[in-house]
């Protein structure tokens, strides 16, 4: 990498000035934070661009993509699997290739702009009297250059359809919300210990019943379901960049008003994805017959390990495929998120949702240092006690990867790796320690009585 010097001293600086507006207190207009991050983006861009060294999977896999566009051709298929996501990105990629950007500015284009949308939208993620602190800490972030500016990989731009559909989820008002306020597993319960299990049914789903109940048209039901559409719209494109951003639906679907809201975001979360997966013949040149190939290209996820966390020390720190580790790891993610979403359930939604990314990049067999961004829009709008020292922590590791150790041949890189995959086991604590361990339950000033009425209603059967 030609401007490792140049782009190391530009991250830097950022990080004491994110520093420096942390113990400060500083609080600029938000037309100052986006100005900062255009600058710092773009400058970092165009010295990407023009660098001899480009990222292989930027080159090797996602132009392929958006040049098969250029051709008619579906860009999975033509991309021989590079590309196994579904084509939105690449359409994009297409159209700046038509237009005669070079690729080194094209591909990168499509991730700084999202990333450089994604820093108002953490200020209205953060919400509250330092929300424009938060921008600025999220326009200085070191992670989110590198990933954006550096590697042109897409994080952020599912990441700016997550954070927006979270946004809208949530709506005006008080910017801490409540998890789940009603405790309908005691109702239930009650229920039955008072009517039995036979007439206690009846209650819950029949006619009058509590689901019933739930599904009945509100006094802003035009507003709410208006609401639920559009976050569920967000989401569904947030899932046509990448298909990791199913770990935000929950958190999603929390934010919303009401049951009615819930059911048409998770209409439209889903549809959004089936719509670009159907219309691939009519957009991508994709035969009909051809849709299954693609679908399995999409699914077949490599059991690649050794790159990050635990796995790297059953693989002396080099990638191999271990499809054992790789279920292990799988089936441990699943029980960790399970675990998150039970022990944060009456947390904030945006704090169970740092709970589940967290816990992801805790115990996941298989990683890229590209999916460390993942989280950081909700930690930076939302710190925790530990917040720094993770951010820090995968900022220091990802940029000894991109900056330091591509300055070597091929050889002396994968000598470098081993003991820099390795080296990642030490973020795991510090990554466990910047969950939200103390925001189990929500303290938003109306979430008392809520409580307090739910308790009523649960104590109260009859």
């Amino acid at each position: 990498m030609d401007y490792a010097l140049l782009t190391g001293i530009v991250l830097v600086s950022g990080v004491a000035l994110a520093l420096i507006a942390q113990w400060r207190d500083w609080r600029p207009p938000l037309v100052v934070a986006i100005a900062v991050g255009i600058f710092v983006r773009v400058l970092i861009m165009y010295t990407s661009a023009i660098d001899s060294w480009q990222p292989v999977d930027f080159v090797k896999s996602f132009k392929p993509a958006g040049v098969a566009v250029l051709e008619g051709k579906d860009p999975v298929l033509a991309s021989e699997g590079g590309w196994h996501f579904l084509p939105t990105i690449p359409y994009v990629y297409g159209i700046l290739l038509w237009l005669g950007i070079p690729w080194e500015y094209a591909g990168r284009l499509v991730t700084v702009v999202a990333d450089i949308v994604l820093i108002p939208l953490v200020a209205k993620l953060a919400g509250g009297p330092k929300a424009t602190l938060r921008a600025l800490q999220y326009a200085l972030s070191p992670l989110a250059i590198l990933i954006a500016s550096v590697h042109g990989q897409v994080e952020p731009v599912a990441l700016v359809f997550g954070v927006a559909a979270f946004v809208v989820a949530r709506g005006p008002g008080d910017p801490h919300r409540a998890g789940m306020v009603t405790d309908v597993v005691g109702k239930v319960r009650n229920g039955v210990a008072a009517y039995g299990v036979r007439a206690s049914i009846p209650r819950v789903i029949g006619r009058g019943g509590m689901l019933h109940r739930a599904l009945l048209p509100g006094d802003n039901d035009r507003a709410d379901l208006r609401r639920g559409a559009l976050a569920g719209l967000l989401m569904g494109l947030a899932l046509c960049a990448k298909s990791w951003p199913i770990w935000l639906i929950p958190g999603m679907l929390l934010l919303l008003p009401n049951l009615r809201s819930r059911v048409v975001a998770t209409f439209m979360t889903g549809m959004v994805p089936i719509f670009f997966l159907v219309t691939l013949p009519i957009f991508a040149g994709t035969r009909l017959d051809q849709i299954p190939d693609v679908i399995r290209t999409i699914q077949d996820i490599r059991p690649i390990v050794g790159e990050y966390g635990w796995t790297p020390w059953f693989t002396d720190g080099d990638w191999d495929l271990r499809p054992e580790l790789a279920s292990f790891g799988t089936n441990l993610i699943y029980l960790c998120v399970i675990g998150c979403v039970l022990y944060w359930r009456r947390a904030d939604p945006i704090d169970m949702t740092l709970a589940i990314l967290l816990v992801f990049m805790v115990v996941t067999p298989r990683l890229g240092a590209q999916y460390l961004l993942w989280f950081m829009p909700f930690l930076i709008a939302r710190p925790t006690k530990f917040a720094w020292p993770a951010i820090l922590g995968v900022s220091i590791w990802a940029g000894y990867g991109y900056l330091y150790m591509t300055q070597f041949d091929t050889n002396t890189w994968w000598m470098l790796h081993s003991y820099w995959s390795r080296a990642s086991i030490v973020l795991l604590p510090i990554l466990a320690l910047a969950m939200p361990w103390g925001r189990r339950l929500a303290t938003a000033p109306a979430v008392a009585s809520l409580k307090s009425a739910d308790h009523v209603k649960v104590t109260s059967p009859a």
